[in-house]
């Protein structure tokens, strides 16, 4: 059983350390994206700049997010054999089609437009661009996303020898959370990209408060995060808790506190959560009915509560619960703190907020922090099966594999994940914070000229 808990923690580890990357580059490539664009169409050199400082962040962190995906991956054969086994039917093709657009897509893309710039087109660049953060970061995830979302609600299989058999590609791929489950991850990785434009801006902004690169780069992310601010709770953030709730109602139960099954059910807006055989909450602060409104859009909806489950299908109520309801608090201050800097910029005062700058810039790791709740949740609530209702976590795990050989590994990889972490960090504020270059735009090619009208 030592073995078994260790894998977990080694599996949990890496992943979480994994999951920091990918959204960081969905969110800066098509933020990146824009920024070029918007200096290859117009001419204008701030955002020249802009699209090379952040491209630099987005090249760095997409090239540390390759190297921890194949690192995690290898658990999968070693520490997870009986899941491996057990999924093999289903995940192969998802996994497949992700590595098509993760190893050919990308390093054929990557390359023109890491060494492309000043030596091809600005079309070929930019398009190279696009190409890698819709294909390469946006729709790969998709199958990741898909092969995950299996495990939370599988579809489109049969049970033969032990084995998961796929019989409908379509009704397993687009199982019933894939979808809700996606469109939160690309919100929240939207939300991640604006948080560090707006926080890189302000840091330029309070070394020089008439920097443009900092002004522009203030400016997209604000707006940016504004917009996905609202998106990640509505309409996904709801839309995914509904489908929790009809699909994965243990879960739901322990995400909201509910310990007995309720109509009218009250939603817990605060409570201090105390440990013990059951989940004890003091100092609660709820409203009757508006739980069974927001999961089933009925006042009077009866929810399940935990108690309704066997205790040995029951998720770890704590950690649940603090996990999702601290995703939330964050989610709820991005919103607040995105609108007060939307209104100081269209007031034209931000650039004088010195506290609020200083809060932009302290503020960009928090998006990640929430992603880690929300995966946290996702996961530890999904316990105590690996695949829901079909396989549990325990039998899962490679029997073969003893708990000093985890362990080992554990060391190892968490020493690499440890280095690459510190490296990325490193480079990602230094590359952030140094002074920008001035902008020189390359000359058009006859294909490129556009009159001086379309310019403006």
């Amino acid at each position: 059983m030592l073995a078994v808990q260790l894998a977990r923690l080694q599996f949990a580890a890496t992943m979480c350390f994994h999951f920091i990357f990918p959204p960081v580059s969905i969110g800066l490539g098509w933020l990146v994206c824009v920024a070029d664009w918007l200096a290859w169409r117009r001419r204008d050199p701030v955002y020249e700049q802009i699209g090379r400082l952040f491209g630099k962040l987005f090249a760095i962190t997409f090239a540390v997010g390759i190297v921890s995906g194949v690192v995690m991956l290898f658990q999968l054969g070693t520490n997870w054999s009986g899941y491996s086994r057990f999924v093999a039917n289903v995940s192969g093709a998802p996994l497949a089609v992700e590595g098509f657009f993760a190893f050919f897509l990308e390093s054929t893309f990557m390359g023109i437009y890491l060494f492309g710039r000043g030596r091809v087109s600005r079309r070929l660049h930019w398009t190279s661009l696009f190409i890698v953060t819709l294909a390469a970061t946006t729709i790969s995830a998709f199958p990741i996303i898909a092969a995950n979302s299996w495990l939370q609600t599988p579809a489109g299989h049969v049970i033969r020898d032990g084995q998961a058999e796929l019989v409908n590609m379509w009704e397993a791929i687009f199982n019933p959370s894939t979808l809700p489950r996606y469109g939160h991850v690309i919100t929240a990785a939207l939300l991640m990209g604006a948080f560090i434009f707006a926080g890189v801006g302000a840091w330029h902004v309070l070394r020089d408060s008439s920097s443009l690169l900092g002004r522009k780069a203030l400016r997209m992310g604000v707006f940016t995060g504004l917009a996905a601010s609202v998106l990640v709770i509505v309409p996904s953030g709801h839309i995914h808790a509904q489908q929790v709730a009809r699909t994965q109602p243990a879960k739901f139960a322990a995400m909201e506190g509910l310990l007995t099954s309720q109509t009218r059910a009250p939603l817990v807006l605060f409570a201090i959560p105390v440990p013990g055989p059951t989940l004890e909450l003091k100092a609660k602060i709820e409203v009757p009915g508006l739980l069974s409104y927001l999961a089933f859009g009925d006042v009077n909806a009866r929810v399940q509560g935990v108690e309704e489950f066997p205790p040995d299908e029951r998720p770890p109520l704590l950690p649940t619960f603090v996990s999702f309801h601290a995703m939330i608090a964050l989610g709820n201050f991005f919103l607040a703190l995105m609108a007060l800097s939307a209104f100081r910029l269209v007031t034209g005062k931000i650039h004088g907020d010195r506290w609020l700058l200083r809060i932009l810039v302290w503020a960009v790791p928090l998006p990640m922090v929430a992603i880690q709740l929300g995966w946290m949740t996702a996961e530890v609530g999904r316990q105590p099966w690996i695949v829901y209702k079909l396989l549990r976590t325990v039998d899962g795990a490679s029997p073969a594999v003893s708990a000093p050989q985890v362990r080992f590994s554990l060391v190892v990889l968490g020493a690499t994940c440890a280095v690459l972490f510190a490296s990325w960090l490193f480079l990602m504020i230094r590359t952030a914070t140094a002074t920008p270059v001035p902008a020189a735009l390359p000359r058009r090619t006859p294909a490129e000229a556009v009159p001086a009208s379309n310019l403006a």
